[in-house]
């Protein structure tokens, strides 16, 4: 029997795509404007994940070098035909709607083809595609129909269509007709991640509904062929946390996928929020499963998710020119190698400041996702010839740090706005920084946080508090982020070294 794990993908992994293909599974999720791209997980097992890859680690690739935050590349479809992978996404605000293809998940995948609207003059304008395919071979994108782009005389950006539907040649990547209407679902904000299936006889339209916060949902409707009409469940939504008491909300966004004795799951987004009102998720929307089971009416139901987290982990890391860089490294509008210098100093990996900040849209930074509620990050660090420290961010106007230069170290909340500093002088020599985020103890039966930061340094053996900041300042709901915590080495000025990396935590 699978056992299922909850969160499947700890950590900022949202809008999941999974396909099977013989007995492996590969899950695709968005990265928004951290390179590389699209990460993609395989299991053998359905249980556990390994991060394979990903689609792109360039810039280029999805058109994201200046991409406003939270934008860039969204909910990604990955499908497999006739010994071919296929991934279509859309990059908001980037290259738009884009088709690539792989013969191996790991990579390469193709540089990316613009899926063009039937009159050629640009992308489709939508987001959240999916790809499926006839009996006949006809090739349908399905999609929901936000637009991005302003067209003259067309819709004006943020206008919501609903889900639409084109033919296309994916040989000249262009829509072969104008766009017709689908089913919308049942009346909720915001119906999208549309994914298309064709089970027996009949095809399925799955959609989410209900916006991405507590309201989220999956809905499902029938027809008797790809292009409609549809007929609603009667058991809408299938699937949906919204007014409820468990500790998985927001779910949604899902994906179906035979497991490994034949069993149906969904694969879908959640987030895992804490304090007394269940208010603030830390890590932003994570990857999630549950079982979905058949009827004889034709129809699936989908069981609520539950929260069955893995045990904690830790990742101890040195640096080496040999050993290179792990998939889990992000960057910022950047590629991680155009950062990473692991030669300069062997055994180190350096940071060339270039002035910018974690206040910038493009900083020196190299971080990881943060993948425990409870989590500590400890670096050490070699800031005498420049200034750079250790940040955890959620963006450019939400983001802590520890920094060590001028022979100070501080710490520093940005929370919007506002702005708060403390200083510990002397700082000298090798110098260990750390970010703690630590359950917060009951205040009277009541907590009204997520988390509590300890910013912290160890100098000549002591450790040094500097600051404690209320962790619900960098919750997906403060910041109304799309992504989730990535925390990471810095570098603002000069040539900043590090020579370890410690990260433990876990989800009690």
């Amino acid at each position: 029997m699978t056992t299922l794990h909850n969160p499947v993908l700890n950590g900022f992994h949202p809008d999941p795509s999974v396909v099977r293909v013989g007995d492996e599974w590969f899950l695709a999720t968005s990265s928004f404007e951290y390179l590389p791209g699209i990460p993609i997980h395989r299991s053998r097992d359905f249980e556990n994940w390994e991060l394979i890859g990903h689609v792109g680690a360039t810039p280029e690739v999805f058109g994201i070098g200046d991409v406003p935050t939270s934008g860039g590349v969204w909910a990604p479809t990955i499908r497999y035909r006739d010994g071919l992978f296929h991934l279509v996404v859309t990059v908001a605000m980037g290259r738009g709607m884009l088709h690539f293809t792989a013969t191996d998940a790991a990579g390469p995948w193709s540089d990316g083809d613009v899926i063009l609207s039937a009159d050629g003059a640009g992308s489709i304008n939508g987001i959240d595609p999916d790809i499926a395919w006839a009996d006949d071979g006809t090739a349908y994108i399905t999609y929901s129909g936000l637009i991005l782009t302003e067209t003259p005389g067309g819709p004006s950006i943020g206008t919501h269509l609903g889900i639409q539907q084109v033919k296309v040649d994916l040989d000249d990547h262009i829509a072969l007709e104008e766009p017709r209407s689908l089913w919308s679902g049942t009346g909720g904000q915001f119906p999208e991640a549309p994914h298309l299936y064709q089970v027996g006889a009949t095809w399925y339209l799955m959609i989410a509904e209900g916006g991405t916060e507590r309201g989220h949902s999956i809905s499902i409707a029938r027809s008797a062929g790809p292009e409609g009409p549809f007929e609603t469940a009667p058991q809408n939504p299938l699937v949906s946390a919204r007014s409820t008491i468990r500790p998985v909300q927001n779910t949604g966004h899902g994906d179906l996928v035979i497991g490994p004795g034949g069993e149906w799951f969904c694969i879908m987004l959640g987030v895992r929020p804490r304090s007394g009102t269940r208010a603030f998720s830390a890590l932003g929307r994570e990857t999630f499963v549950s079982p979905v089971q058949w009827h004889q009416n034709g129809w699936p139901t989908i069981a609520p998710v539950l929260l069955n987290p893995r045990p904690g982990t830790r990742v101890a890391l040195d640096f080496s020119p040999d050993a290179g860089l792990d998939g889990e490294w992000l960057a910022i509008r950047r590629p991680t190698s155009a950062i990473a210098d692991l030669s300069a100093r062997p055994g180190r990996l350096t940071l060339h400041g270039d002035g910018s900040t974690l206040d910038d849209p493009r900083p020196v930074f190299l971080g990881r996702r943060q993948e425990h509620l409870t989590n500590s990050v400890t670096v050490t660090i070699d800031a005498s010839a420049g200034v750079g420290g250790l940040g955890v961010r959620y963006d450019e106007r939400f983001h802590l740090e520890v920094e060590v230069g001028g022979g100070a170290v501080r710490a520093r909340a940005v929370v919007g706005d506002l702005r708060q500093e403390w200083t510990h002088q002397p700082a000298n020599g090798p110098i260990a920084l750390h970010i703690d985020s630590v359950k917060p103890d009951g205040q009277g039966g009541f907590v009204r946080t997520s988390d509590l930061f300890r910013l912290a340094a160890t100098i000549g053996g002591q450790r040094i508090e500097l600051a404690e900041v209320d962790g619900r300042f960098l919750s997906s709901e403060t910041t109304e982020s799309f992504t989730g915590r990535v925390i990471g080495m810095y570098a603002v000025s000069g040539d900043v070294s590090f020579h370890s990396w410690i990260a433990e935590g876990d989800d009690e």
